[in-house]
């Protein structure tokens, strides 16, 4: 089974707001709050750690959650957010340059 690698879209706009993840689609004002299960996997999508060690070492570790719920769960979250443009999915790691370029949360 191949690993899935996610990175934010640089086309976003996102901001921790009384304690949830705010994150707007620039494109097409698609907006989304995340929950805090979400939020993590937002925060850690950084286009080189595979999905599935994300939802081990960040959801797992975390939240108690069954590790095969959490990674269908994670799975589903991703597809959505990337049907918006929120989220860049693929199955090999971004490059660092796409990594870098990604806007900065605002605290």
């Amino acid at each position: 089974m191949s690993e899935t690698y996610i990175t934010r879209s640089s086309a976003i706009a996102a901001r921790m707001l009384a304690g949830e993840m705010m994150v707007m689609n620039s494109v097409d004002s698609t907006f989304f709050t995340l929950n805090p299960v979400a939020t993590a996997i937002w925060q850690a999508a950084d286009g080189r750690t595979p999905l599935r060690e994300i939802v081990r070492t960040k959801i797992c570790e975390q939240f108690d959650v069954d590790p095969m719920q959490a990674e269908k769960d994670a799975q589903e979250f991703v597809t959505d957010l990337s049907q918006h443009g929120i989220l860049l999915v693929s199955s090999e790691p971004f490059p660092d340059t796409a990594a870098s370029t990604r806007p900065e949360e605002k605290p």
